[in-house]
Protein backbone atom coordinates (compact mmCIF):
# COMPACT_ATOMS: atom_id res chain seq x y z
CA UNK A 1 0.00 0.00 0.00
CA UNK A 2 3.04 2.48 -0.08
CA UNK A 3 2.19 3.57 -3.75
CA UNK A 4 -1.37 5.40 -1.71
CA UNK A 5 -1.96 8.45 0.30
CA UNK A 6 -3.46 7.79 3.71
CA UNK A 7 -5.65 10.20 4.85
CA UNK A 8 -8.52 10.44 8.23
CA UNK A 9 -8.84 14.32 8.27
CA UNK A 10 -12.77 13.51 6.56
CA UNK A 11 -15.51 10.95 7.30
CA UNK A 12 -16.27 11.12 3.51
CA UNK A 13 -12.89 10.28 2.32
CA UNK A 14 -11.97 6.60 1.15
CA UNK A 15 -9.27 5.17 3.26
CA UNK A 16 -6.67 4.88 0.37
CA UNK A 17 -6.16 8.01 -2.47
CA UNK A 18 -4.48 6.72 -5.98
CA UNK A 19 -1.36 9.33 -6.45
CA UNK A 20 -1.65 8.66 -9.93
CA UNK A 21 -5.24 8.73 -11.93
CA UNK A 22 -5.32 8.03 -15.37
CA UNK A 23 -8.94 8.50 -17.11
CA UNK A 24 -10.55 8.27 -19.99
CA UNK A 25 -13.06 10.94 -20.70
CA UNK A 26 -15.84 8.81 -23.03
CA UNK A 27 -19.18 9.33 -23.64
CA UNK A 28 -19.56 12.96 -24.03
CA UNK A 29 -21.31 12.52 -27.57
CA UNK A 30 -23.44 9.77 -26.20
CA UNK A 31 -24.50 11.72 -23.24
CA UNK A 32 -25.75 14.60 -25.82
CA UNK A 33 -27.18 12.35 -28.31
CA UNK A 34 -29.77 10.36 -25.20
CA UNK A 35 -30.64 13.67 -24.26
CA UNK A 36 -31.66 15.13 -28.04
CA UNK A 37 -28.59 17.13 -27.87
CA UNK A 38 -25.74 18.08 -30.43
CA UNK A 39 -22.98 16.27 -29.83
CA UNK A 40 -20.88 19.73 -29.03
CA UNK A 41 -23.20 20.40 -25.83
CA UNK A 42 -21.87 16.95 -24.30
CA UNK A 43 -17.96 18.08 -25.41
CA UNK A 44 -18.58 21.40 -23.80
CA UNK A 45 -20.22 20.17 -20.39
CA UNK A 46 -17.32 17.53 -20.53
CA UNK A 47 -15.05 20.39 -19.83
CA UNK A 48 -16.65 21.09 -17.24
CA UNK A 49 -16.43 18.09 -15.17
CA UNK A 50 -12.69 18.14 -16.11
CA UNK A 51 -12.68 21.45 -13.57
CA UNK A 52 -14.37 19.65 -11.35
CA UNK A 53 -11.94 16.31 -11.00
CA UNK A 54 -9.15 18.69 -10.92
CA UNK A 55 -10.35 20.47 -8.12
CA UNK A 56 -11.38 17.34 -6.46
CA UNK A 57 -7.96 15.38 -6.89
CA UNK A 58 -5.95 18.67 -5.71
CA UNK A 59 -8.75 18.46 -2.51
CA UNK A 60 -7.95 14.76 -1.89
CA UNK A 61 -4.54 15.19 -2.43
CA UNK A 62 -3.93 13.00 -5.79
CA UNK A 63 -0.59 13.79 -7.32
CA UNK A 64 -0.51 13.00 -10.81
CA UNK A 65 -4.07 12.86 -13.24
CA UNK A 66 -3.83 11.94 -17.24
CA UNK A 67 -6.72 13.03 -18.76
CA UNK A 68 -7.27 11.14 -22.33
CA UNK A 69 -8.90 14.26 -24.29
CA UNK A 70 -7.83 13.44 -27.92
CA UNK A 71 -6.52 10.10 -29.52
CA UNK A 72 -4.49 9.71 -32.64
CA UNK A 73 -7.54 7.68 -33.93
CA UNK A 74 -10.33 10.75 -33.34
CA UNK A 75 -9.14 12.11 -35.87
CA UNK A 76 -11.48 9.69 -38.38
CA UNK A 77 -14.41 11.58 -36.45
CA UNK A 78 -16.17 13.83 -39.25
CA UNK A 79 -13.78 16.62 -39.82
CA UNK A 80 -16.50 19.47 -38.51
CA UNK A 81 -16.79 17.50 -35.17
CA UNK A 82 -12.99 17.35 -35.19
CA UNK A 83 -12.57 21.76 -35.61
CA UNK A 84 -14.87 22.01 -32.52
CA UNK A 85 -12.71 20.13 -30.44
CA UNK A 86 -10.01 21.70 -31.58
CA UNK A 87 -11.24 25.10 -31.05
CA UNK A 88 -12.68 23.86 -27.92
CA UNK A 89 -9.09 23.01 -26.32
CA UNK A 90 -8.24 26.32 -27.60
CA UNK A 91 -11.08 27.86 -25.39
CA UNK A 92 -10.53 26.27 -22.62
CA UNK A 93 -6.72 26.53 -22.04
CA UNK A 94 -7.42 30.42 -22.09
CA UNK A 95 -9.74 30.28 -19.58
CA UNK A 96 -8.91 27.87 -17.72
CA UNK A 97 -5.10 27.94 -17.16
CA UNK A 98 -4.89 30.93 -14.98
CA UNK A 99 -7.70 29.20 -12.85
CA UNK A 100 -5.51 26.28 -12.50
CA UNK A 101 -2.25 28.34 -12.29
CA UNK A 102 -3.88 29.71 -8.63
CA UNK A 103 -4.60 26.07 -7.82
CA UNK A 104 -0.96 25.33 -7.78
CA UNK A 105 -1.42 22.88 -11.28
CA UNK A 106 1.24 22.25 -13.30
CA UNK A 107 0.18 21.45 -16.72
CA UNK A 108 1.62 19.04 -19.01
CA UNK A 109 0.95 17.87 -22.85
CA UNK A 110 1.48 14.25 -23.92
CA UNK A 111 1.47 13.16 -27.11
CA UNK A 112 2.39 14.17 -30.70
CA UNK A 113 2.27 17.88 -31.87
CA UNK A 114 2.85 17.15 -35.54
CA UNK A 115 -1.01 17.79 -36.49
CA UNK A 116 -2.47 19.90 -34.06
CA UNK A 117 -2.65 24.04 -35.02
CA UNK A 118 0.57 25.90 -34.51
CA UNK A 119 -1.57 28.20 -32.19
CA UNK A 120 -2.36 25.47 -29.86
CA UNK A 121 0.55 24.11 -29.54
CA UNK A 122 1.88 28.05 -28.97
CA UNK A 123 -1.16 27.92 -26.35
CA UNK A 124 -0.25 24.28 -24.55
CA UNK A 125 3.71 25.74 -24.43
CA UNK A 126 3.05 28.90 -22.89
CA UNK A 127 0.88 26.50 -20.24
CA UNK A 128 3.39 24.34 -19.18
CA UNK A 129 5.63 27.19 -18.61
CA UNK A 130 3.68 29.11 -16.47
CA UNK A 131 2.72 26.15 -14.46
CA UNK A 132 6.36 24.74 -14.33
CA UNK A 133 7.07 25.51 -10.92
CA UNK A 134 3.65 24.23 -9.75
CA UNK A 135 3.54 21.30 -7.24
CA UNK A 136 0.07 20.36 -5.86
CA UNK A 137 -1.23 18.44 -8.87
CA UNK A 138 0.47 17.79 -12.45
CA UNK A 139 -2.35 17.58 -14.96
CA UNK A 140 -1.29 15.76 -17.84
CA UNK A 141 -3.33 16.47 -21.05
CA UNK A 142 -3.30 13.56 -23.55
CA UNK A 143 -3.60 15.49 -27.02
CA UNK A 144 -3.35 13.76 -30.00
CA UNK A 145 -2.05 10.52 -28.04
CA UNK A 146 -1.69 7.05 -28.88
CA UNK A 147 -0.33 4.31 -26.73
CA UNK A 148 1.46 2.49 -29.79
CA UNK A 149 2.72 5.92 -31.46
CA UNK A 150 4.46 6.91 -27.88
CA UNK A 151 5.99 2.93 -27.80
CA UNK A 152 7.37 3.66 -31.54
CA UNK A 153 8.57 6.58 -31.05
CA UNK A 154 10.76 5.29 -27.81
CA UNK A 155 12.06 2.47 -29.91
CA UNK A 156 12.84 4.51 -32.61
CA UNK A 157 14.93 6.66 -30.12
CA UNK A 158 16.30 3.23 -28.70
CA UNK A 159 17.57 1.97 -32.07
CA UNK A 160 19.08 5.54 -33.40
CA UNK A 161 21.28 4.86 -30.23
CA UNK A 162 22.04 1.11 -30.89
CA UNK A 163 23.09 2.48 -34.97
CA UNK A 164 25.31 4.90 -33.17
CA UNK A 165 27.17 2.47 -31.06
CA UNK A 166 25.66 4.54 -27.85
CA UNK A 167 24.04 1.41 -26.78
CA UNK A 168 24.33 -2.58 -27.14
CA UNK A 169 21.58 -4.02 -27.39
CA UNK A 170 21.82 -6.91 -25.25
CA UNK A 171 22.20 -4.28 -22.33
CA UNK A 172 18.77 -2.80 -23.16
CA UNK A 173 16.48 -2.96 -20.16
CA UNK A 174 13.12 -2.07 -19.68
CA UNK A 175 14.32 1.74 -17.76
CA UNK A 176 15.59 2.40 -21.49
CA UNK A 177 12.35 2.41 -23.10
CA UNK A 178 10.29 3.56 -20.05
CA UNK A 179 12.33 6.73 -20.07
CA UNK A 180 11.81 7.76 -23.79
CA UNK A 181 7.98 7.86 -22.33
CA UNK A 182 5.99 11.22 -22.27
CA UNK A 183 5.32 10.38 -18.91
CA UNK A 184 9.20 10.02 -18.05
CA UNK A 185 9.72 11.00 -14.12
CA UNK A 186 5.92 10.10 -12.97
CA UNK A 187 4.97 7.19 -11.38
CA UNK A 188 2.66 4.78 -13.61
CA UNK A 189 -0.97 5.03 -12.72
CA UNK A 190 -2.55 3.25 -9.83
CA UNK A 191 -6.15 3.45 -11.05
CA UNK A 192 -7.57 3.83 -14.58
CA UNK A 193 -11.36 5.38 -14.69
CA UNK A 194 -13.07 4.79 -17.87
CA UNK A 195 -16.32 6.43 -17.79
CA UNK A 196 -19.31 5.60 -20.48
CA UNK A 197 -20.10 1.99 -20.28
CA UNK A 198 -16.69 0.70 -22.40
CA UNK A 199 -14.64 -2.17 -20.94
CA UNK A 200 -11.07 -1.41 -22.75
CA UNK A 201 -8.57 0.98 -22.89
CA UNK A 202 -8.24 2.09 -26.53
CA UNK A 203 -4.64 2.49 -26.74
CA UNK A 204 -4.20 4.98 -23.90
CA UNK A 205 -0.57 4.26 -21.81
CA UNK A 206 -0.40 1.22 -22.84
CA UNK A 207 2.89 0.82 -21.00
CA UNK A 208 2.18 2.65 -18.05
CA UNK A 209 -0.82 0.44 -17.69
CA UNK A 210 0.49 -3.26 -16.82
CA UNK A 211 -0.53 -3.29 -13.47
CA UNK A 212 -2.78 -0.18 -12.87
CA UNK A 213 -6.37 -0.98 -11.49
CA UNK A 214 -9.10 -1.03 -13.74
CA UNK A 215 -12.21 0.99 -12.90
CA UNK A 216 -15.07 1.36 -15.60
CA UNK A 217 -18.74 2.47 -15.02
CA UNK A 218 -21.94 3.17 -16.86
CA UNK A 219 -21.92 6.75 -16.62
CA UNK A 220 -20.95 9.23 -18.91
CA UNK A 221 -18.28 11.41 -18.29
CA UNK A 222 -20.66 14.50 -18.66
CA UNK A 223 -22.48 13.59 -15.81
CA UNK A 224 -19.24 12.20 -14.15
CA UNK A 225 -19.45 13.71 -10.41
CA UNK A 226 -17.10 14.32 -7.83
CA UNK A 227 -19.54 11.50 -6.31
CA UNK A 228 -18.60 9.38 -8.69
CA UNK A 229 -14.74 9.65 -8.65
CA UNK A 230 -15.36 9.21 -4.88
CA UNK A 231 -16.59 5.88 -5.20
CA UNK A 232 -13.77 4.92 -7.51
CA UNK A 233 -11.70 5.77 -5.32
CA UNK A 234 -13.07 3.89 -2.96
CA UNK A 235 -13.21 1.07 -4.89
CA UNK A 236 -9.53 1.49 -5.61
CA UNK A 237 -8.63 1.36 -1.72
CA UNK A 238 -10.13 -1.93 -1.85
CA UNK A 239 -7.84 -3.80 -3.90
CA UNK A 240 -4.99 -5.19 -2.64
CA UNK A 241 -2.08 -4.96 -4.97
CA UNK A 242 0.40 -7.77 -5.28
CA UNK A 243 2.80 -7.17 -8.27
CA UNK A 244 3.05 -10.30 -8.97
CA UNK A 245 3.82 -11.16 -5.03
CA UNK A 246 1.77 -13.72 -3.39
Amino acid sequence: MGVMNLFKKKSNTPQAIPKHVAIIMDGNGRWAECRGLPRSVGHRTGVDRIRDTIEACVEYGVKYLTLYAFSTENWNRPAAEVDYLMNLFMEALQNEVPKMHKQQVKLRFIGLKDKLDPDLVELMEESEKLTAGNNSLTVNFAINYGGRSEIMAAVKGIARQVREGELEPEHLGEEDLAKRLFTLGQPDPDLLIRPGGEKRISNFLIWQLAYTELYFTDNYWPEFSKKHLLAAFEWYSKRERRFGRV
